[in-house]
């Protein structure tokens, strides 16, 4: 495959998948500024190596990974800077819906994610909000399937303490 071929073939993916990993994106930062940072990054990231990634069996795995990563790095650099994600406002704008729950209690669900510690709100926001099954995540998240769980069992929880203490 020459490069023109090359650049169209990713092309042609990212057209594909762009709401979806955008969607990602935000899901694990909150901030649509943030989300577009991961998503440049990680899709840079995919176009270097993209005739790996394309003969993957499963090729959004393989950029779920990065984007995580990536997504993880840059938390670890406002830490590294001595801020926290408290220390900077996050608009939710279209927070992500939830079949069965009013739009009122979607959003404060959704904010309670947003708080959640990184490797747990990457393994709710993967299992819930992609779909995907806990094998699935664990090979996302580089982890093991019982990592997963772990981190899933405690953000339920704490959603769930959560959301209790709002409504009382």
């Amino acid at each position: 495959m020459d490069d023109a071929e090359r650049r169209a073939d990713f092309t042609a993916y990212v057209r594909a998948r762009e709401q979806a990993l955008a969607r990602l994106a935000y899901l694990l930062t909150g901030d649509r500024d943030a989300a577009e940072d991961v998503l440049q990054n990680a899709l840079a990231k995919v176009y270097r190596h993209w005739d790996r990634v394309r003969a993957a069996e499963l090729p959004d795995a393989y950029v779920r990974r990065i984007m995580v990563n990536e997504s993880n790095s840059r938390w670890r650099g406002l830490l590294r800077r001595h801020e926290s994600p408290s220390s900077h406002v996050l608009e939710v704008i279209d927070p992500p819906g939830v079949v069965g729950l009013d739009p009122t209690a979607s959003i404060d669900l959704w904010r309670h994610v947003q708080g959640l510690p990184t490797q747990q709100r990457a393994a709710v926001v993967l299992r819930y909000y992609e779909d995907l099954t806990e094998a699935q995540t664990a090979e996302v998240l580089g982890c093991s399937v019982g990592t997963v769980k772990s981190h899933t069992s405690r953000a339920i929880s704490a959603l769930r303490t959560r959301m209790s203490e709002a409504t009382a």
